[in-house]
């Protein structure tokens, strides 16, 4: 299983919140990039990078951030959070991220995305489907619409999408466990789906059910921050490559 630390941004700051609950911020470290060398000094090879700033302001905001995390580090970064143009995407990619997460873009300008899929390849975009009670939610989740997520996965997986960011909301923040039947149901509907799962890990355990269930990946952050996963057993158990 590959194992994606998550580090989000607020005002330069890594940060967490609660089920996207603006008002809920932590402040974690005033130091992204230090946090994203210590993940690398443990073993992991993969970062989350997520710019709230940029999801609240629809555009990207911390691209400076993103560009001294990917310089300073050797970690494969997928960055996500107010992508919503050609510049924003282009702007991302000459920062060094390897990946773009795109998800309010795909609900309200899927035609664009597709554009994406085509002149940047599959391997450099990957799907955010962010669902509150089995619907895609936008805009830093402030807004909901009216798709519901597996239409969503089956329209963009038809176009040639391979990596998809799944976020439980009601989840995410609360430590309680993350979705394992929603990714499960996922992973039979479209098994060659690079599936990233995303909210309410608490512990390893939390970590081996998705890995059993057949999920490819995780990202996780808070359990990360309030010590609850011993990360170097972690990656003894899950070694990275």
């Amino acid at each position: 299983m590959i194992l994606i630390p998550a580090i989000d941004i607020i005002g330069g700051r890594c940060v967490r919140l609660t089920k996207g609950d603006y008002a809920t911020e932590k402040v974690y470290s005033h130091d992204p990039v230090l946090v994203a060398k210590e993940m690398e000094m443990i073993g992991f090879k993969r970062l989350h990078v997520v710019d709230l700033d940029g999801a609240r302001s629809k555009h990207v905001v911390n691209i400076d951030v993103l560009r001294r995390i990917t310089t300073g580090t050797h970690l494969v970064v997928d960055f996500g959070g107010g992508v919503k143009s050609d510049d924003d995407l282009r702007a991302v990619l000459d920062a060094g991220a390897q990946m773009v997460t795109v998800g309010s873009i795909a609900v309200t300008d899927p035609g664009k995305v597709a554009a994406w899929l085509q002149t940047f390849g599959a391997e450099h975009i990957v799907l955010g489907a962010d669902v509150r009670d089995g619907l895609i939610s936008i805009n830093g989740w402030k807004e909901e619409s009216t798709i519901a997520l597996m239409p969503f996965l089956d329209n963009y997986m038809k176009q040639g999408v391979r990596h998809v960011l799944c976020t439980d909301i009601s989840r995410d923040g609360m430590l309680q466990g993350p979705s394992t039947l929603l990714y499960s149901e996922i992973m039979k509907a479209h098994p060659d789906c690079q599936l990233i799962a995303s909210g309410g890990v608490s512990c390893i355990e939390d970590i081996r059910q998705l890995s059993s269930a057949g999920v490819p990946a995780v990202v996780f952050g808070k359990a990360i921050y309030e010590g609850r996963i011993d990360l170097q057993q972690l990656i003894n158990e899950f070694p990275q490559c």
